[in-house]
């Protein structure tokens, strides 16, 4: 039986003007310039740190709210990943009353050598959260091992969309993404005058 979703009559979706208010909030704290190493090598003047929106409680709290209404009704429990889903996790766990699981990218060698803590997922309708979803590479790999602990993922919620594709990869793995965002939503954000 899924858990109570105490926000449920509220939840609705942000309407296009508040959701580009918010795009341009996120854009405002996350997008970064100057000189950045990538992780391939190459040297960027820009960088989109999406910890940085994260670390903003009132952001973090409105992300939330937005959120709210892209998480699927039979959902049981919200599994936030290593290291960017788990806040994402924890306020969306706040504001609709659902239970969080936090899954690490590799499950500890002590203590209770779990991949996920905090809330049960044997059995229960997970749904994965993530905060910026390019590849899809780890929500794949994550999810694949959620299932295999007994979860029944089906959906990935997601703060921004940055893939070039769409999520071509996780349409693969069975998977449906809702995204708050598109990285469209970003540049379209950033080209706004202040």
């Amino acid at each position: 039986m899924p858990a109570s979703r105490e926000t449920e009559a509220v939840s609705q979706p942000l309407p296009p003007d508040a959701l580009a208010a918010l795009a341009a909030r996120v854009n405002a704290v996350a997008r970064l310039t100057g000189s950045f190493t990538l992780r391939s090598g190459q040297i960027a003047s820009e960088y989109f740190d999406k910890y940085r929106f994260e670390a903003v409680p009132a952001l973090l709290a409105d992300i939330a709210v937005a959120l709210a209404p892209l998480v699927p009704p039979d959902t049981e429990v919200l599994a936030g990943l290593e290291m960017g889903g788990i806040p994402i996790a924890t306020a969306l766990s706040l504001h609709t009353g659902l239970p969080a699981a936090f899954v690490r990218k590799q499950a500890k060698t002590h203590g209770t050598a779990r991949l996920a803590e905090g809330a049960d997922i044997t059995g229960r309708r997970v749904c994965v959260v993530e905060d910026v979803i390019t590849t899809g590479g780890q929500v794949v790999i994550s999810t694949q091992e959620l299932r295999a602990l007994g979860a029944i993922v089906e959906h990935v919620v997601c703060v921004i969309d940055r893939s070039p594709d769409g999520g071509a990869a996780l349409r693969e793995a069975g998977l449906t993404m809702h995204a708050l965002l598109t990285r469209a939503d970003l540049d379209a954000a950033e080209a706004r005058p202040a």
